[in-house]
């Protein structure tokens, strides 16, 4: 019954933002009182369902791609072969976090040009800490008993990864993802600065035009959509938990 009623706020909130998405008209009065001199309540320069689904879909490609990287590396520096590869790979992947995303679109634009481009690279390169981290401490804090059973049983070193090790360490990893997903979810915002479509596109034009009604529902769809993502991957991983014989604090 507790997991029930702790649903519901979810998919209240997952209801309203359809709504809004899809009937946006409907909303106007509640930010009307927002607007000043008769400006637009409602973003008028383009769908904002467009704009989420666009924004969704740069963050999923950023995230796919920094997991890839961020788990091949952190599986290679686990294994004993790359072990001295370590620091070198934490090197690489604090890269992101030593160029804020701003100082990283400021230095692609003049390469890639203006578009999604830059935003993509942006939040790949600032993804990577958290999913490489968190898969180095779930391969590295496995339970030596499993280990030694895989080992006493003749399984390869690759059965051991993809059999044992893998599926053991897929919460923490998820982990590790679902805070990069968040991060990019607000981060991309910021890729409307150099014309990708996002929902900050919503926000810029509410701050050109002083306007804030549209700063307010552009914020507010963000953090919803940041909400919903968080408490989706948040459920997988508790039940791949579960499914490993781990307690999910």
């Amino acid at each position: 019954m507790r997991l029930r009623w702790s649903v519901i706020p979810r998919l209240v909130l997952l209801a309203v933002l359809v709504a809004f998405l899809w009937h946006p008209a409907w909303f106007a009065p509640l930010l009307r009182p927002l607007t000043e001199n008769g400006a637009p309540a409602i973003y008028d320069q383009g769908s904002l369902a467009v704009l989420t689904l666009h924004h969704l879909e740069i963050v999923a490609v950023a995230t796919l791609a920094a997991a890839v990287l961020a788990i091949g590396m952190a599986v290679l520096v686990t294994r004993p072969a790359g072990r001295e590869f370590l620091p070198l790979a934490r090197s690489l992947v604090n890269v992101g976090q030593t160029f804020p995303p701003v100082a990283v679109l400021a230095l692609a634009v003049p390469i890639l040009g203006f578009g999604d481009r830059p935003t993509l690279i942006a939040l790949f390169l600032y993804g990577l800490l958290p999913i490489f981290e968190n898969t180095l401490t779930g391969l590295s804090t496995l339970p030596p008993a499993v280990m030694d059973a895989a080992l006493g049983v003749g399984m390869t070193g690759r059965q051991r990864l993809w059999q044992v090790e893998l599926p053991l360490a897929a919460p923490i990893i998820l982990a590790g993802i679902r805070l990069s997903v968040v991060i990019s979810i607000a981060t991309a915002t910021i890729g409307s600065t150099v014309a990708a479509s996002t929902l900050g596109a919503v926000i810029i034009a509410g701050l050109t035009s002083n306007n804030l009604a549209f700063v307010v529902q552009g914020g507010l769809m963000v953090g919803a959509l940041a909400i919903l993502v968080f408490d989706g991957l948040r459920a997988i991983e508790a039940a791949l938990a579960r499914r490993s014989g781990l307690v999910l604090a």
